[in-house]
């Protein structure tokens, strides 16, 4: 019996304990889990980082998956590799990628990695990034330093939009310790996508680019999110700029972390912006996105790439594209991304399961002693459907979503829709 111990509580942790459980003879513990894991594996109510080191080393677990980025950047991987435990991740050095978009940015431009023009300020130079943004003009973005949740960087269409931005995170303390510096870069033409590597530090496999829809709004409108939906594979991404974003941004960026000491293992995953003058990053994460993870998970063939990584190991380098296209629609809380009710009653999420390739992961959920599934927080489920073209997919996903209840339920309706149209203008 092999024993896995997965860390997080998301959709991206429900689609990957899915994932892990498509083998025979596996026991999967989930830290702290969700409503959806518990089918898959057994929920354990730990998320101190004390706590899940000495649950691992108890249970004597074959191996860790991290989910979320604030283990992975506050070191965990550090300690596991110092239990001798195998852990599929990035230590705290090689995290800071994602954990600091100061360092980030520092990093491209030390080794020629395609991104925006920057400058950074930190609290006591508020008079120079208001002046700043008045130089560079609108729209411009106005990024915190730290982890905040998906929400940190805000596209700021005016000069005015940009200043409220700045004293937001400097004056009112919106993303608290992440905002004591930020980044204010140039706004990037172009279209979106996120490539997601597998890495051990030298060779790399690439998985199915996908396209998240962060903003709450249709069109792309309102405030961003941590993803409305996505779809893999991205039509944006072409096999020729697949390519190129390996050889200009994966390539540079794994040798430059050698370099300095702090070699990068476990998943990259690179933020594009597909612009006129080619790929450029938007930011990188050291994990799966959420919901990215939900479309791009699915379409592997078994967990077999995570076991190996884990363990340092990569079997099969380069792209291959997948046979299938899948998408995500997430379903949250009336009034997500700001404040929302908890505690709204599911149902139908049995029946949206039942449907020809459908899955319906779990993220804000819980349930209640007698059975009840509730809302648990702001993105509350992520259906996800599976086809042989992007718009089967599509319909597959909103089948699914058609068919889930609950008190202020919302998603958008035009996920993938530039997919679509990317994809019929090839016809």
């Amino acid at each position: 019996m092999k024993k896995i111990l997965l860390i997080g509580s998301g959709g991206r942790e429900h689609a990957l304990a899915e994932l892990l459980t498509r083998q025979p003879q596996v026991q999967l513990y989930i830290a702290p889990g969700n409503a959806g894991t518990a089918r898959h594996g057994t929920n354990i109510p730990l998320t101190a980082p004390d706590d899940l080191v000495a649950f691992a080393r108890q249970e004597q677990v074959d191996y860790v998956v991290v989910g979320p980025e604030q283990p992975l950047v506050a070191g965990i991987v550090n300690r596991y590799r110092a239990e001798g435990i195998p852990v599929l991740g990035p230590t705290q050095e090689a995290a800071r990628l994602e954990g600091s978009k100061v360092f980030a940015k520092q990093f491209m431009q030390r080794y020629g990695i395609p991104t925006a023009a920057y400058r950074v300020f930190s609290t006591d130079e508020r008079e120079e990034a208001y002046r700043f943004v008045h130089t560079l003009g609108a729209p411009v973005v106005v990024k915190a330093d730290g982890l905040a949740a998906g929400k940190g960087a805000i596209v700021c269409r005016s000069v005015e939009e940009a200043e409220r931005a700045i004293e937001a995170m400097m004056v009112e303390g919106r993303f608290g310790e992440a905002g004591r510096r930020v980044v204010i870069e140039e706004f990037m033409e172009g279209e979106e996508a996120s490539l997601f590597v597998l890495t051990n530090g030298e060779r790399y496999t690439v998985l199915a680019p996908a396209q998240d829809h962060k903003a709450i709004g249709e069109g792309d409108t309102g405030p961003n999110t941590g993803g409305m939906g996505a779809y893999a594979p991205a039509p944006v991404m072409t096999e020729e700029l697949v390519e190129r974003a390996l050889q200009e941004i994966v390539e540079p960026t794994l040798e430059g972390m050698r370099r300095e000491g702090t070699p990068y293992e476990g998943v990259l995953y690179c933020g594009l912006m597909i612009t006129e003058e080619g790929p450029k990053v938007v930011e990188f994460n050291c994990r799966f996105g959420d919901p990215e993870a939900q479309v791009v998970l699915p379409l592997l063939e078994g967990p077999d790439i995570l076991e190996d990584l884990a363990h340092g190991v990569i079997r099969n380098e380069g792209y291959a594209t997948p046979s299938q296209y899948a998408a995500c629609v997430v379903m949250a809380s009336a009034g997500y991304p700001g404040s929302y009710e908890k505690g709204k009653p599911i149902s139908g999420v049995e029946e949206a399961e039942r449907m020809e390739q459908v899955h319906v992961y779990h993220a804000g959920t819980k349930r209640d002693e007698d059975g009840t599934l509730r809302t648990a927080g702001g993105r509350v489920l992520g259906v996800t459907g599976l086809g042989n073209t992007l718009a089967e997919a599509l319909q597959r996903a909103y089948q699914g979503v058609s068919a889930i209840s609950f008190e202020g339920a919302y998603f958008r309706r035009d996920i993938g829709a530039r997919g679509l149209r990317r994809l019929q203008a090839l016809v």
